[in-house]
């Protein structure tokens, strides 16, 4: 083969493998969260039914969930969540399922800032048998718990937002969609 062959075949498969390397990594840069001194609460409109709506962006609000299930009682779970990582010294560090009780199933971490809003993130959680709805629910490191949560009925695949303000609210089975 001619050397200017071998030449160009080398720069496009670097080509290549730099924007394959690029546009893995677009979806989870990393980011500091910085603060402006203030504490003024962003908001943004939202509705009943899961859209967004007078969110506080300081809370980390579950703003969509997405799930469906594998082999052997495991869920994959897409959980989108909508927080101001870059307005504070905090970010949102993790979202987890949990039972209505509050009991925890499973957590996805995240370890950093996140400057895309919302995001998604996914995780595979085990589910027992006896669970029939779950309750997604987000953590930010500032102000823990908080925001909306997600209530989401396995076996019909259905969703309800809940607005549970500052602190962490209990839900009642008798809350979960059907």
């Amino acid at each position: 083969m001619s050397e200017y062959f071998l030449s160009s075949r080398r720069r496009l498969l670097a080509g290549l493998s730099s924007a394959v390397t690029a546009g893995s990594l677009a979806g989870c840069s990393e980011g500091s969260g910085g603060t402006d001194g203030t504490d003024s609460a962003e908001r943004t409109d939202a509705t009943d039914d899961g859209a967004e709506s007078d969110l506080d962006l300081r809370e980390a609000n579950v703003v969509d969930v997405a799930f469906e299930e594998t082999d052997g009682g495991a869920y994959d779970f897409d959980v989108t969540l909508h927080h101001d990582d870059d307005g504070e010294d905090g970010y949102a560090n993790w979202w987890q399922i949990e039972r209505p009780d509050g009991t925890q199933l499973g957590r996805r971490d995240l370890l950093h800032a996140h400057s895309e809003q919302p995001f998604t993130r996914s995780e595979t959680i085990e589910i027992p048998d006896d669970v029939t709805c779950v309750v997604v629910r987000g953590h930010d490191e500032t102000h823990g718990y908080g925001g909306r949560v997600m209530l989401a009925t396995l076996d019909s695949g259905a969703t309800r937002a809940v607005d549970q303000g500052s602190d962490r609210q209990v839900v009642e089975p008798a809350d979960c969609p059907e």
